[in-house]
């Protein structure tokens, strides 16, 4: 697939900016801070309803806007499809399907499918838990979009689940009503926190052979990297209520239970956990908690990995995920679109041009880089310079 043309209205720097795009390598050039990110971060928010560089919706507006418009062509399979995503910061988003009537903005999933590459992929193996976890989630999304939903869903239930809690913990004592309260809301955290479960590690299992070939196709293989989720079902909790690594507990098949299953082990856990969790007025057991191990060889990737271990990594990651999109939907041109936001200049040329040899062959990648000396040569095409408010065509 690939984008076609692009509009974007009070989005960021930009009060207007249109742009036609082509199959193939198109790379944006302009120095830092002139708005190259900008545009990429647009396309990535159309696919994902989220950005890579902030967590929440405001500053994507330009200043002084009251909202932001985001419309784009996208041909994929041959079918062309209008998309126009309206971004209003404290209300509910909206977005229009070949100029039909407004829907909810999570109606966009997976029409578009983007893998971007930015330098803040670092966090993914650097950062805590939480950058992991939204890695996963995200990708759910644009894989199966009803897992938007479900992640939604266990979101709502986890907050009043831990408003009970913080409630309890507040009065200074346990009643008969918290408890029966706090019931009903283990069943409902229980069943949204298992279908949520139950898609990560269905997602996990087709990423760890792509994560290994990509690691290995960046580096000169001498470790394996692996990606094993650790769910705090299995795994003891400190008593600060984090993980600890147990053992044998990632050999458990969690992967082979069903959701009812995965359920009953989710009241089980509630149950050995409620005493800590009323002290703590939180809830200590649920997805919103665990862990993508990262590992090269024998060590764990965060703490032990070096600078370029740790590029290798989180570039894999993202190729693991192309991989995957890719293996979904097999139809022709239907590959999803790559974007590489200035990560070459932070690569030694030797990973430079492996990456650049691995994502050539995609049907569309957007690049952007200060200098044009940063783009490989495997990644010739049009080439696009940005300036202040706009994009010299």
């Amino acid at each position: 697939m690939f984008v076609e043309y692009l509009s974007l209205t009070d989005f960021r720097t930009y009060t207007q900016l249109d742009i036609p795009f082509t199959p193939g390598t198109t790379v944006f050039v302009g120095s830092n801070g002139v708005g190259k990110t900008n545009i990429v971060e647009a396309i990535g928010y159309l696919a994902s309803l989220s950005s890579h560089r902030v967590s929440t919706d405001g500053p994507l507006i330009r200043f002084g806007a009251e909202r932001a418009l985001v419309r784009a062509r996208i041909v994929r399979g041959g079918q062309s499809t209008s998309l126009e995503l309206e971004i209003n910061p404290g209300k509910a988003n909206r977005v229009r399907i070949n100029r039909a009537n407004p829907v909810r903005a999570r109606d966009v999933l997976g029409i578009l499918r983007t893998v971007l590459f930015a330098p803040e992929d670092l966090a993914l193996v650097k950062g805590d838990p939480s950058n992991r976890r939204r890695f996963l989630d995200e990708l759910l999304a644009s894989l199966v979009p009803h897992h938007a939903a479900t992640r939604s869903d266990y979101d709502r239930v986890l907050k009043q689940r831990n408003a009970l809690l913080k409630s309890a913990r507040a009065s200074g004592r346990f009643t008969s009503t918290h408890e029966s309260t706090l019931d009903v809301w283990d069943q409902h955290m229980a069943q949204a926190g298992a279908a949520l479960l139950k898609a990560r590690l269905e997602l996990v299992e087709l990423l760890q052979p792509h994560v290994a070939a990509a690691y290995a196709s960046l580096t000169d293989g001498s470790k394996k990297a692996a990606a094993i989720y650790r769910s705090t079902i299995d795994l003891q909790l400190s008593d600060e209520g984090e993980i600890e690594n147990d053992g044998g507990a990632q050999d458990l098949p969690l992967s082979s239970l069903s959701v009812q299953e995965l359920a009953a082990k989710y009241l089980e856990a509630f149950r050995a956990q409620r005493k800590k969790e009323v002290e703590r007025g939180i809830s200590l057991v649920g997805p919103h908690r665990d862990e993508l191990e990262l590992v090269l060889g024998p060590t764990p990737a965060k703490g032990y990995a070096s600078h370029g271990e740790t590029w290798s990594l989180a570039l894999s990651l993202r190729l693991a995920s192309y991989y995957v999109l890719r293996e979904d939907d097999q139809t022709p041109g239907a590959t999803p679109i790559l974007i590489l936001d200035d990560v070459f200049a932070e690569l030694d040329t030797q990973r430079r041009d492996k990456l650049a040899g691995i994502v050539a062959g995609a049907e569309q990648v957007i690049v952007t880089a200060a200098v044009v000396e940063d783009i490989p040569a495997a990644l010739s095409g049009e080439k696009l310079t940005v300036i202040p408010g706009g994009v010299d065509q």
